[in-house]
């Protein structure tokens, strides 16, 4: 059964007043009526009715007799609202037209002063993470992440949306901190995900190269940015860089975070001021490799208590972080063999240490160099104790 109330209130926002809502509903519900009948029926005070009949006819919803009681009859509601309908159509349209141009001049205007709009969608601070899931499991074909050590933490609560596209088969790359390296959040990130390490202090997430989510650490609010030209393409190139230099860090996954640390340590030690100290040492020593080792001790790096076992895991996977190599040591024939994929001497500097190492632990080494243009660079270094 139609509600009454309703129809009237619905009369209302097309421009009725409240008693000529209440007399027409009351007229379509009821038929050909006195006044009289019209005022009980409607709930419209008596003194009220004539005058809101009057208006009702002069509306063209509602017939008055001329006769005595006075009659009155409601106009069929198809014909009554044809011509509202179209007064409202007529100024929806003339609205869109207005819209229409209004968006052209602001756009002419924009194109005058060199400038184009691009729009993008706040996040607040409770909805950041479900967002990032959201992004993470539409992703189609790359996910491309700067984060810091906040942001890397937010990242783990996102490893069963992670795990899905690993799944998939999207190209994921992280950089995260190096602080960060072999820490919880770390191990919570799916095996396939490749992660690298390098200075981060922004918390960037970039999905098929179209989409940006930008989140702040200090408070938690995110923004994205969709189909972004200039801004996109300059954090694209931001991370490519950092990429390129940053840390590998899957030579380390199976390894304590204080040895993970230590590996770091040693490498940006040596990348840093090895090759000045080196270069120094040589005009004035002997025995280079001795002042690579003064040079790790004095940046708080000691191998006095380590295995050989102990040196070789770690210039393994320092080789595979640096010149993507390995480190093999045949304990038969006592020999270690030391390749590089990368030539021009990439490996020489980790040759150094560990030849260095083998001295200090009492072994006469002897080195033979090998290099291949095409394949890299092969050290062997062939062992004896004194």
């Amino acid at each position: 059964m139609v509600d009454e109330h309703v129809l009237t209130v619905s009369l209302e926002e097309f421009g009725l007043s409240k008693y000529e809502a209440q007399a027409y509903v009351a007229l379509i519900s009821k038929g050909t009526i006195t006044a009289s009948e019209l005022a009980y029926y409607s709930e419209i005070p008596r003194t009220k009715i004539y005058p809101t009949l009057l208006k009702l006819e002069n509306k063209k919803l509602a017939i008055i007799s001329k006769s005595k009681p006075i009659m009155c009859t409601a106009i069929a509601p198809e014909d009554a609202f044809d011509g509202i309908i179209h007064e409202q159509i007529n100024k929806v349209n003339a609205m869109n037209s207005l819209v229409s141009n209004l968006k052209k001049a602001s756009e002419e205007s924009r194109k005058t002063r060199g400038s184009e709009e691009k729009r993008y969608f706040h996040i607040s601070a409770n909805n950041v993470l479900l967002q990032l899931q959201t992004m993470i499991e539409g992703s189609k074909s790359s996910i491309k992440i700067m984060t810091d050590q906040w942001g890397f933490g937010l990242l783990a609560e996102c490893k069963d949306q992670l795990s899905s596209v690993v799944r998939r088969n999207l190209d994921i790359k992280i950089i995260v901190p190096t602080t960060q390296i072999c820490s919880e959040s770390h191990r919570k990130i799916p095996d396939r995900v490749d992660i690298r390490a390098s200075e981060i202090t922004q918390n960037c997430f970039i999905f098929d190269e179209t989409e940006l989510l930008l989140i702040n650490n200090d408070n938690g609010k995110g923004a994205i940015f969709s189909s972004t030209d200039i801004l996109g393409s300059n954090q694209e190139k931001i991370f490519s860089n950092l990429w390129k230099n940053s840390i590998k860090t899957k030579a380390l996954a199976d390894m304590s975070k204080t040895e993970a640390q230590e590996i770091y340590k040693i490498i940006k030690t040596v990348n840093e001021i090895g090759l000045t100290y080196i270069l120094n040492s040589a005009m004035v020593s002997k025995k280079p490799e001795s002042d690579m080792f003064k040079l790790l001790e004095n940046n708080g790096i000691s191998f006095k208590s380590k295995s050989l076992d102990d040196v070789i895991e770690i210039m393994d996977a320092i080789m595979q972080i640096t010149c993507s190599g390995h480190v093999n040591f045949e304990a038969n024939t006592k020999n270690i063999t030391v390749e590089s994929k990368l030539n021009s001497g990439h490996s020489l500097p980790w040759v150094s240490i560990l030849d260095g190492c083998l001295q200090k632990q009492g072994y006469k080494t002897r080195t033979i160099y090998q290099n291949n243009a095409n394949k890299g660079e092969k050290i062997h270094i062939k062992i004896s104790k004194s």
